[in-house]
């Protein structure tokens, strides 16, 4: 099922994808820096209030003023003195009944002071305190002053506004989120270059494409009924279809040969040569315990470098087989062509008898001719109810005809219609090479006969093919059904086997016997009525 949602391009994924991630991860970064110098900075500004306290605090300017032996005006000089060097908001110096003795404002010198924190220091305690005064909001120290001898005379107060605290911040964090800014920008643009690195790597195809082409690439391999095996660089075994596996497995070989490396699974099977030669190799025959495969061995090559190697194979006996299938047709062609042969020298009779108006004659002719193909039809018919078999055996009539052989055709009891259809090409092979065999060998004999026995209790049908040929030689019974084997020359010996090889495939039996007078072989095979 395909959904009606357009796929996400997949550049504009991972640019968006990289995008979020560098985002959050430097957003959090930086609010967690930012509040560490923000803290810090908070801390380092505490410190130097509640030290610039503690310096007015211990001197003897202020002390001896407060005690009554300077006058109040020398701790205003001194205290606006510090403040200039240090940078503070104020320096508020008071005796014990809150009065200030100094201020920024002069204005506010002999008031209460303001705020309400420094009872505490009051008491003899050094403490920050954030507070509104006449200046505003403020992060205040307070440091009690102590005389000589111990006792308390007052309190200083050293401030710094808070929207100072505010712009000490701010301006050291700006400097953060002016780098989380680049660092954001540096991010995206590399994003989209990987993202189009990404899409090179890809030749251009987007993940839903790609996806698509490997469940291809998978039903392809699995629908061939060649085997395929490929391996990569490292000679390991990275693609096996099932038939592959399937002929591994009939030859002993397991059945997991992926991951594999190849010269370890099947050291004979010379994929490595090609991946090192980088030479293609076409229809080799290859051996694997006992069985044939023809083999098309050819390197992978990308950019003119070998990446890998790949196998098809296929076994030879599947393809004699074919080729037989294939002789098959050529012989019902060439029964067609004999049949038109035999029908266009009858018409030429037909019409000279026409053009010399011997009608008598031309009747007579027709008849014999009309009877003599009746004959045939009708004791064919009557023992073969299946149609592609009636017709086969008229065929391999007309074929021994022509190859001036006697071919009798006659049986016990009447073959139906089958009730499995498929067991009828491998049933056309059985008849049709033990025919061709026999029409064959009573060639070159004196009678030429061939004789076809067919019977069918209901259960069994039996086949029985004799022939007046010379026989087959003794010291060839035991090798007969043997593949390959043959005395009409090279290239032949597949007949008896693909006879041998169908006949058990039907979980029938087969057997012969010859002489000098002639072969005689006899098939028998389960066969159940359509009905």
């Amino acid at each position: 099922m395909t959904s009606n949602k357009k796929p996400i391009n997949l550049a504009l994924m991972i640019a968006l994808f990289v995008s979020i991630v560098l985002t959050m991860a430097l957003s959090v970064t930086g609010i967690l820096i930012g509040k560490k110098i923000s803290d810090h900075t908070e801390k380092t500004l505490s410190e130097k209030a509640m030290t610039t306290a503690q310096i007015v605090a211990h001197s003897s300017v202020v002390i001896e003023a407060l005690e009554g032996k300077r006058k109040d005006a020398d701790i205003q000089s001194f205290t606006s003195e510090i403040q200039r060097i240090t940078g503070v908001r104020f320096i508020v110096v008071m005796d014990m009944h809150h009065i200030r003795k100094s201020h920024p404002d002069k204005k506010e010198i002999g008031k209460r002071f303001v705020g309400k924190d420094e009872v505490k220091a009051m008491n003899g305690k050094s403490y920050i305190s954030i507070a509104k005064g006449t200046l505003g909001r403020s992060l205040r120290a307070f440091v009690p002053i102590r005389n000589s001898t111990g006792k308390q005379v007052g309190v200083v107060s050293v401030g710094i506004l808070l929207n100072q605290v505010k712009t000490a911040i701010a301006q050291s964090t700006r400097i953060i989120y002016i780098g989380i800014g680049f660092g954001l920008l540096i991010g995206i643009v590399g994003a989209l270059g990987l993202a189009r690195k990404v899409k090179r790597i890809l030749f251009g195809l987007e993940p839903f494409e790609i996806a698509n082409l490997l469940q291809e690439r998978n039903a392809m391999l699995e629908s061939v009924r060649e085997g395929i095996l490929a391996i990569n660089r490292q000679g390991d075994i990275v693609i096996a279809n099932a038939e592959a596996i399937r002929m591994f497995q009939k030859v002993g070989y397991h059945d997991r040969p992926i991951g594999e490396n190849v010269e370890n699974y099947m050291p004979d099977f010379r994929l490595s040569n090609v991946l090192k030669s980088g030479i293609p190799e076409y229809d080799q025959e290859h051996k694997l315990n006992g069985m044939v495969f023809v083999v098309n061995r050819v390197p992978i090559k990308v950019d003119n470098q070998v990446i890998g190697a790949i196998a098809t194979f296929r076994d030879k006996t599947e393809l004699k087989k074919l080729v037989t299938q294939l002789s098959g047709v050529k012989l019902y062609a060439e029964a067609l062509r004999v049949k038109t042969h035999e029908f266009m020298n009858k018409l030429h009779v037909i019409l000279g008898l026409v053009q010399m108006k011997q009608y008598d004659r031309l009747t007579s002719f027709i008849q014999n001719i009309t009877d003599h193909y009746q004959l045939e039809i009708d004791s064919v018919s009557k023992l073969v109810k299946e149609p592609i078999l009636a017709g086969f055996f008229l065929s391999k009539l007309s074929y021994a005809r022509e190859h001036g052989v006697k071919l009798t055709i006659f049986g016990d009891g009447t073959l139906p219609l089958s009730k499995n259809p498929k067991i009828i090409d491998d049933i056309v092979t059985i008849i049709g090479n033990l025919i061709d065999n026999a029409i064959e060998s009573s060639e070159n004999s004196s009678k030429k006969e061939v004789d076809v026995f067919l019977e069918y209790d209901g259960m069994i049908f039996s086949i029985t093919v004799k022939d007046s040929g010379g026989g087959i030689p003794e010291d060839l019974h035991e090798n007969i059904f043997k593949k390959g084997l043959s005395t009409k020359g090279e290239n032949r010996g597949y007949g008896l086997f693909l006879v041998q090889r169908n006949v058990e495939n039907l979980h029938g039996t087969l057997s012969f016997s010859s002489n000098e007078e002639g072969t005689l072989f006899i098939v028998k095979l389960p066969y159940q009525s359509k009905e």
